[in-house]
């Protein structure tokens, strides 16, 4: 019998017995007043009179009036990059022990952005709830004892002046709590290596040591991770050498269109738990099992302002207008696209994060991440969202038994004319006309502005299909391997003819 796991296992559900929930709305008024009176004596305070606003009849609403909305460039340009000259109490009291790197889905250029040790706190404290949600799922007790495979970016931070730099995955595995070291697996020394290559071919070697019971990181590293572990051992699945792999905590991107190339080097299914922690903080994670919705942390250092994300307030870089109007969570509606703002203990304040949400319970506050700023396409009129083009991706899988766990696309111009052009990366004997059609049939059927836009500006879809390594050999030609890296799904015109050279030289190679 497992002893220590049955221990384990009994004390989260005491400790969810004796905690008692907070209402997600008041939780909320009280994260809001707390950032305020927190920061009020920053330069950033200041300059807006937090005090005013603490004072103010109706806070949340004052603070809406008189905070402008920051995506990363304006914030960073105007207040953080005071922290990079040597000053203090810029966005939030005192300076920042680490800056998390994060080049995201664009650019070469990492974005250097504040973690403080409030927020170092706050990302442990998520992680323990999402631990103790896990007496939700039906686990037996001896997973209580496995070890946790972590896949994320090296936790040898860059010392640079007064602080340290590195991904956010790396970041929140260098201050895991001691009691959890013994768990966590590739250990210390493997996850301070640098090198994508190197860091898992160290994993593959060490493979047989560990007895693995959760995976966590983003699926299409993992993916990598566990083939080459896979082929290191001449194995058929990832079970045949983690034969008590139960769970996969994915994290950082939609699980979907990864779902079935992942499920294919698996013996029998897993539980996947979504997890919603980016670079600015640890927002939301899965509670339950009878959904793949993550409830929104809403008493935990982060608070959450919901713009409509609709055509008119979305800028042409996947900024939002400053005449768009925010919401707090108290009005928010069911199955409706927002726009995420965040303010957090890191010193964001009224930050666009770039991504889009839909509540699916609201007494729960569940949501799901439905698509990026930047990845919507609305070229003619199309209003295509990444959570439409992953549908028909899935929809595409099913219909032609295939695995396509990247794709990217723009739109492009041919003979004044537009097109949606499509490259999928998978490998397929089906024709690409026949796949084209197929995905423009699918669009037309779930979107209505999609089929709109056909039947006048939008004169269909080009697919080229190609090897899903090539997906990779682009993120490490522009950015970096493995960590927190991921694929962007839409290109402006300019970094497509890029993507479109870099994929013509790799194929005459």
């Amino acid at each position: 019998m497992a002893v220590l796991g049955s221990i384990i296992k009994g004390a989260i559900h005491l400790k969810d017995a004796l905690t008692p929930e907070k209402n997600a709305v008041e939780a909320q008024q009280e994260v809001l007043q707390d950032l305020l009176s927190t920061a009020k004596n920053t330069a950033f305070g200041r300059h807006y009179k937090f005090e005013d606003i603490l004072n103010a009849e109706d806070p949340a609403k004052l603070f809406a009036k008189a905070i402008p909305y920051f995506d990363y460039h304006t914030i960073s340009e105007q207040w953080w990059s005071k922290l990079h000259d040597g000053e203090s109490d810029i966005t939030w009291p005192g300076r920042p022990p680490y800056f998390a790197l994060s080049s995201g889905t664009t650019g070469k250029t990492s974005k250097r952005i504040p973690v403080t040790e409030a927020m170092i706190e706050a990302i442990r404290s998520a992680g323990i709830k999402q631990v103790s949600a896990l007496s939700n799922f039906d686990l037996p007790a001896d997973f209580f004892e496995k070890d946790i495979m972590m896949l994320g970016s090296s936790t040898d931070l860059t010392e640079k002046e007064d602080h340290l730099e590195g991904e956010i995955s790396g970041i929140s595995a260098s201050n895991i709590p001691n009691w959890f070291r013994n768990y966590y697996k590739p250990g210390e020394n493997i996850a301070k290596i640098d090198d994508w290559d190197e860091r898992v071919s160290e994993i593959a070697k060490n493979a047989e040591q560990w007895d693995i019971g959760a995976l966590s990181g983003i699926p299409s590293w993992m993916e990598l991770m566990m083939q080459e572990v896979i082929n290191y051992h001449k194995l058929e699945t990832i079970h045949d050498i983690w034969p008590n792999l139960q769970v996969y905590t994915s994290g950082g991107v939609a699980f979907q269109p990864y779902e079935k190339s992942f499920n294919s080097l698996l013996r029998h299914p897993i539980t996947v738990i979504d997890t919603y922690l980016a670079s600015e903080g640890f927002m939301a994670y899965q509670e339950r099992p009878e959904t793949t919705s993550m409830r929104l942390i809403t008493d935990n250092g982060i608070y959450f302002e919901f713009v409509p994300f609709k055509p008119e307030y979305i800028n042409q870089d996947g900024s939002i207008t400053q005449d768009a109007p925010s919401i707090g969570l108290k009005d928010v509606q069911l199955h409706q696209d927002y726009v995420l703002l965040i303010s957090t203990v890191s010193g964001a304040w009224r930050y666009l994060i770039g991504d889009t949400i839909e509540f699916t319970d609201l007494d729960r506050s569940e949501i799901k991440i439905t698509g990026r700023t930047k990845f919507f396409l609305n070229v003619v009129g199309s209003q295509l969202s990444v959570n439409k083009m992953n549908t028909a991706i899935q929809e595409l899988e099913e219909k032609f038994n295939l695995e396509v766990p990247e794709f990217t696309l723009a739109a492009v111009r041919i003979d004044d004319e537009f097109y949606h052009s499509w490259y999928l990366g998978t490998k397929t004997d089906v024709d690409n006309d026949v796949l084209a059609q197929f995905l423009d049939k699918s669009l037309q059927t779930a979107n209505k502005n999609y089929r709109v836009a056909r039947s006048k500006a939008l004169k269909g879809i080009k697919v080229t299909s190609i090897d899903p390594a090539l997906f990779y050999d682009w993120n490490e030609k522009n950015k970096k391997k493995g960590g927190q890296v991921k694929m962007e799904r839409v290109m402006g015109e300019e970094k497509f003819g890029e993507w479109e050279r870099f994929i013509k030289e790799k194929q005459t190679v």
